[in-house]
């Protein structure tokens, strides 16, 4: 197996990109393997790595379907209905309390009024 070059940070050649700049400019890597990666030196803790990938062999990114949104609409809707009184809060539930913020302090609620 061939190590890939690795580059200090900001000092990649053009032609690579990570798989966010790829995005930006509407591409995924597309199964290819990694070309370079970049370091970025920290003080106390091992480098920052970032991968690069070929601009030329990236693939454009795959449109969303119907059924794609129509699974991501439900997904969302999921996360944002309260298990205990089942109402849509407004917001995604947070995972720490495991309910509408309504549901998890009701006290709250009634000294409010």
């Amino acid at each position: 197996m061939a190590s890939v070059p690795v580059y200090p940070w900001r000092l990649a050649p053009d032609g690579l990109a990570t798989v966010r700049q790829l995005r930006a400019q509407g591409l995924r890597p597309g199964g290819q393997d990694v070309a370079a990666q970049l370091e970025r030196p920290r003080r106390r803790r091992g480098p920052l790595v970032a991968f690069l990938y070929e601009i030329d062999k990236a693939k454009p990114v795959r449109p969303m379907t119907p059924a794609k949104w129509a699974a991501l609409a439900k997904a969302n809707t999921a996360r944002r209905t309260c298990p205990e009184c089942e109402r849509d809060a407004g917001y995604v539930i947070p995972a720490t309390l495991g309910m509408c913020v309504t549901c998890a302090y009701p006290d709250d609620e009634q000294r409010a009024a």
